[in-house]
Parts: C-alpha cells; structure tokens; sequence
C-alpha cells in the first residue's frame, strides 16, 4: 500500500466515522449512563472556574467527605480534560462536550483500519483482499455498534480504546525492529506515553503495560541479551511513569494516596450498591462471609454479563463470529498484544472485579476487545469466501461480501442502540426538568435543601445544579445518620426501586420516621388527587423530607 493510498483510506475511515458518531451524537440529549455526567460535569464546573470538584458525592470510601468535593478518587481525568475543550470554547454544555467524544470516538476505526492491514501484510494476502479486509474493517468499525454508540458520549471507553490500540498497533513494531547493535528506540518513548495517558483514562491501563512487559521478555528477538530486554521495558516505563506522575503527586494531596485506594473496595462488592455503602461498607471478612457457593455464582454472572451482554449480543453478528474464529486467526504477531490484553483485561475483571463488572466496568475497558473480535470476524469471512470462491471457480474478486455482510446486519443493531440511549436520555432528562419544576411550583428550592440524597446522585448534580449525595442500600437509621452528618433536606428517590428503598420506609423501624412524604403533582408520593399526571416522567420518583438533620 503507498504512502498516498493508506492517507486517503484513513482519511475516509475517519470522515465516514466522524458522520456516523455526530448523527448519533446528535440524538443523544442527555448525559448518560450516569459516568458520562460525571465527567462531563466536572468538565463543567472546571471551565466555570471551579477546579476539579465534583458536585456528587457518591462514594464515601475515600476520604475527604466533603460536598462539592475533588474529583476522581476512583475514575480518570483524562475524558473530562478531553470534554473541557471544547465546553471552553462553545459553552459548557453536554453538547459541546460531545464535540471531543466525537473526534476521539472516529480515530478508533482508523487505528482498526491500520491493525486489519498489518495483519493483511503480515499474511501475504493478495492485494486486492488485503485492501478490502482493512478498508472493510475500517468501514464496519464506523457503524459497529458498541464502538459508534460510545463514540458519541463523553466518558473513558473511546479515549482508552484509542490508546491501547495505538500501543497496540507499535508494539508489533518495536519487537520487529530490534536488534543487539540498535539503540534505544525512540519510539519505546513514544510507548510510554501511551501508557502513561492511557493510564490517565482507565486504570485498566495497567493490562496495557503488563502486556508490552510480558511481550517484550519473551517474543523479541532471541539475539537480544537481558540487558537489550529490560531497556525494552524500562524505557518505556519510565516515560509512562513521567506522564502519569503529576497526577499522582495530585491524588496524594488530595485524597492522602497516589494510587485509586477504592479499588480493592470495588474488588469486595457483595452487591452493585455497594458502591453507596455509608456504615456497611465492603470488607474481606464480609465478602469470604458470603461462601463458596456465592463467590463461584458472582463469577458465573460475571462471565455471563461480559461474555454476553457486553461482547457477544451488542455486537451480532461479528461478535460471535470473531470469538468463534479467535482460536485461529488471533495468532497473527500483527494483533498479538491486542489478543494479550483483550484475554488478561477480560480475565481480569471476570475474576477480580465479578460484581463491579455488571455496573460497567468491564463495559468501559471492552473497546480493544470488540476490535479484536471485528478483526477476527473479516479474517475469517475472507478466508471462508476464498475458500468457497476456489471451490467454485468464481473469476470475479468477491472478498467486499465479507464486510458487506456484517454492515448489513450491524446497522440495524446499531440502529436499535441508539434508539434506546436516545430514550433513556430524554427519559432522564424530562424527569430531573419536572422534578426541578414540581419542587419550585411548592415553594422548595432544591439549593436550600442541599445535599439532597438521592438514587441517582451524579445525574442530579447534572441537571439541579446542586450537591448531592449517593442513596445507600442501608437501613433508614444509617441514611438518616448520612442526612445528620452532611445536613441534608429532601431524599429522592427516581427509579420504582434502589435496592431496598423505597419499600424500606413503609416497613417502619428505626429511622423511618425520618422521612416523611412529599406530595408533588404526578409523583409516587403524591396524593390521590394530586396524582393527575400518572404516567409522566415522576410516575416513579418519590420526594421526601428528612426530618431527623
């Protein structure tokens, strides 16, 4: 492929990929899921003037408890740096926010486009099919779903996905170019810089670095002696530390830790809300307490929610083709340290983190995995058409009815996903602006009562502008010690159920006094007669006052 031919296939990728991520973009209204708001709302109040502060307090495993507090004792900046961008030119609004989701979210099929075409040249395929296996991957990662979907919306999953395949994508080439009378490289700083921003995006970053280690000691080339071996590892290291460094020193003044400490809490989770656990917080004793038969189930589920819900049902039909193929075309040297980090980022998380990983953790770190599983999937459809081309004895080049075949079935699943991103984010966004209405129309101004505690903290920081505090799964007593210990005023409660709650209140015991009822017009705990507007978007929000402050 010559220089100006991979330029304009590129140039293509990422124009088609652009459009595709700004339609969708376009349709989403509303932050969601709930982490997109939180970066994005730090991206918010940073342009503002405000710093890095959070308006949510959702987490209290991480000292200092305080609301607004700093930002990122668990997660990573580098989303919110990346919404702030442009928030500081257009205004800080989510739709400018998106604006950077958008142009990150398109470099990711091109960094596809480049894996499929070393794989291609390292293969020997004609050309014509080694054109059509990149190029179609490129084509089919601008309309993939799990790829286009999360290019629209601001959070961590596109910026690490675009890191790790970059890294991905030199690695194969620092191994292939090494030799006893080379230098240093300088590329391997160009590794570690990868490293250190993808390590600034998600703290599975860390597989990214295990991976090039593990792969630099023992595929580079047999001629290189120990000493050429560790150069491979420490150079890099050292450049990835220097870039992350900064926000060490920062975590260390701010939260007493250079490391995210809330981490093996995650790793201790019983239940998904225990990441708003206030009094029964995780613990070693707690989560071996649960037995055998419950820490084999949780990675049951674990598997099942990764395996399924995220890489195989959001992705038919390449999904399940590129993971039924993977034993036989991921042996390509091209994509080896994406198939090592995609198993070891997977394993990971099944094992380590089974609980936190159906609350999206896995979810966010899946982006290299689905373009392993893409790659795979059109390895194997080439491979199979020109088998069945051979058989035949078709004359005619045939090899676009792989990538065909997959766009044709891809667009409609991706039609599905946005749809239903698109309903939730109006959904949500029409519940918090009647909310906020309902509460000034009774004379409550939602700034007077804060923090207010409710289900969904960080979406309520968002669109009330004011701080809030997460719900925990706890009994009235210890959320009314929460509500004591930060003064807040009003629970709110969006959803038909957060755990045990509501249903907890009615249940009396100590501390449901606590709570007494707001009767808003078309809310779960209005009056009969003031129930007018069952069905509208408080159908299922519940507002109460705290009593016991």
């Amino acid at each position: 492929m010559s220089r100006r031919e991979a330029w304009l296939s590129a140039g293509a990728v990422f124009v088609l990929a652009l459009a595709v991520r700004a339609v969708i973009a376009s349709a989403i209204p509303y932050p969601v899921p709930e982490d997109t708001a939180y970066y994005v709302g730090v991206a918010r109040n940073l342009v503002e003037g405000h710093g890095l502060v959070s308006d949510a307090l959702w987490s209290y495993q991480t000292p200092p408890l305080t609301v607004p507090r700093a930002a990122f004792e668990i997660w990573l900046p580098l989303p919110t740096f990346i919404a702030a961008l442009p928030m500081a030119l257009f205004g800080p609004t989510f739709r400018a926010a998106q604006a950077g989701a958008v142009i990150i979210g398109a470099i990711v099929p091109v960094l596809a486009w480049r894996l499929a075409a070393n794989v291609a040249g390292e293969r020997g395929l004609p050309r014509g099919r080694a054109r059509v296996l990149a190029l179609g991957t490129g084509f089919v990662a601008c309309v993939y779903g799990p790829l286009a979907v999360h290019g629209a919306l601001p959070d961590s999953t596109m910026p690490f996905a675009a890191l790790a395949l970059a890294a991905c994508t030199l690695m194969p080439r620092l191994l292939r170019d090494q030799s006893p009378v080379r230098s240093a490289d300088p590329r391997l700083v160009g590794l570690g810089i990868l490293l250190g921003l993808a390590a600034l995006a998600r703290n599975e970053a860390v597989w990214l670095a295990v991976t090039w280690a593990a792969l630099a000691w023992w595929t580079s080339p047999r001629s290189l002696d120990r000493r050429a071996r560790i150069r491979l590892v420490a150079v890099p290291a050292a450049a990835a530390l220097a870039c992350y460094a900064p926000w060490m020193v920062r975590d260390w003044l701010t939260f007493g830790s250079p490391l995210p400490g809330q981490a093996l809490a995650n790793a201790l989770s019983v239940s998904g809300f225990d990441i708003f656990a206030w009094q029964d917080r995780p613990t070693l004793a707690r989560y071996l307490a649960q037995g055998p038969a419950w820490l084999l189930g949780a990675r049951v589920d674990g598997l099942q929610h990764n395996l399924l819900d995220v890489l195989l049902v959001p992705a038919i039909p390449a999904g399940p083709i590129g993971l039924a193929a993977l034993w036989w075309q991921g042996r390509s040297r091209a994509i080896r340290p994406l198939l090592v980090l995609s198993v070891t980022t997977f394993a990971a998380t099944t094992l380590a983190f089974p609980v936190s990983s159906e609350w999206g953790t896995f979810l966010h770190a899946a982006g290299p995995v689905h373009v392993l599983l893409l790659i795979s999937c059109l390895l194997f459809l080439d491979a199979s058409i020109a088998r069945i081309g051979t058989w035949r004895g078709w004359t005619n080049p045939v090899a676009w009815l792989g990538p065909a075949l997959v766009v044709a079935t891809a667009v409609p699943v991706l039609a599905i996903s946005m749809g239903s991103i698109s309903g939730v984010g109006v959904s949500v966004r029409d519940r918090y602006e009647a909310l906020d209405e309902q509460l000034r129309a009774a004379g409550i101004d939602p700034s007077a009562e804060s923090p207010l505690i409710v289900d969904f903290p960080i979406w309520a920081a968002w669109s009330l502008r004011v701080p809030t505090l997460g719900l925990p799964d706890e009994d009235p007593s210890s959320v009314a010690d929460l509500a004591h210990r930060f003064g807040a005023g009003l629970l709110v409660i969006t959803g038909a159920d957060h755990g045990r709650w509501p249903g907890v209140i009615g249940d009396g015991g100590p501390g449901a006094g606590c709570f007494a009822p707001l009767d808003l017009p078309g809310s779960a705990t209005a009056s009969p007669a003031g129930a007018s507007s069952a069905g509208g978007p408080l159908a299922d929000t519940g507002v109460y006052r705290i009593l016991c402050r």
